[in-house]
């Protein structure tokens, strides 16, 4: 049960990434909480296997700061992407 708790708080943590992360307007709005809330769930998952108890703060520490680490890549990853990819299709349009 308390995961539900860790992936609802890493979808939130998701969207105030998203918003804190520049050009956002090139990427899609769910894309950053999607990531963080995945990363969460197998972090999460992952803590829970190797014996970590629900308590512990270590493993929310690790489910929840991952899932902001990992989010914040991959979004800076893709706006990247975005913004070169946009570039080349202007400079073969000649625009």
């Amino acid at each position: 049960m308390y995961i539900l708790l860790a992936l609802i708080a890493a979808c939130v943590l998701g969207v105030a990434v998203h918003y804190a992360l520049p050009h956002r307007e090139v990427r899609g709005v769910a894309l950053v909480p999607a990531v963080a809330t995945a990363v969460a769930a197998a972090a999460y998952t992952l803590g829970q296997w190797a014996g970590m108890k629900e308590s512990s703060v270590w493993l929310w520490l690790i489910a929840l700061g991952g899932a902001v680490v990992v989010s914040a890549l991959a979004g800076a990853v893709v706006t990247r992407v975005r913004h070169h990819g946009d570039a080349v299709r202007r400079a073969e349009l000649g625009i």
